[in-house]
């Protein structure tokens, strides 16, 4: 059965697991900052198939990510910011647009991605995770040596850290079996 889901349509990807620093000053989006705050439920961001960021509601593409919020403040110029980590991938079945412009999605969640260790293929990927991580630190530079086995894992690491198009991204996030995402980014990084 197909759950709603606000939607705030951008031309970035936001893959499971990764963060997102966001900037909120159109109306309709704060709207959805508040409802999300109050219920404690999270909004959906999907890539603009069709239109911009700002102005008339944007077409999103078919295929999302939930988007739940972690942190929030205001910046110099005053706007809210808010820091978002990325959920459950999700499927758009239909939208209907708000008078407030704000896009509300029927969605239906994939399934997650199931317990797979890394193939032999795929180890140089799990090693080129490990020195980026070396390289940028951060959260991902504590993660448990275990986790460089898990191939969803490294996937969703992999995509949310690579120098990728919205597009490449975006294919990435479609696919859903975790090896035949590492597939294509070897195909990526050749």
């Amino acid at each position: 059965m197909p759950e709603t889901l606000p939607l705030f349509p951008l031309h970035t990807v936001l893959v499971p697991g990764a963060a997102l620093d966001l900037r909120v000053f159109e109306p309709r989006y704060l709207d959805l900052v508040r409802e999300c705050g109050r219920s404690g439920t999270g909004f959906g961001i999907c890539l603009i198939g069709d239109g911009s960021e700002v102005g008339a509601p944007a077409t999103p593409v078919a295929l999302g990510t939930e988007a739940r919020i972690e942190d929030f403040g205001s910046g110099t110029d005053g706007l809210l910011q808010l820091r978002l980590r990325g959920g459950r991938r999700f499927r758009v079945v239909g939208t209907t647009v708000r008078d407030s412009g704000l896009v509300v999605a029927e969605v239906d969640w994939c399934a997650p991605d199931p317990a797979a260790e890394l193939q032999p293929q795929h180890a140089l990927l799990g090693e080129v995770l490990r020195r980026i991580h070396e390289q940028v630190g951060g959260a991902g530079a504590q993660a448990p040596e275990d986790r460089y086995d898990d191939a969803a894992w490294v996937g969703w690491r992999l995509a949310e850290l690579l120098p990728l198009s919205p597009l490449q991204r975006q294919g990435l996030l479609q696919e859903d079996d975790p090896d035949r995402r590492l597939d294509a980014l070897l195909g990526l990084l050749s």
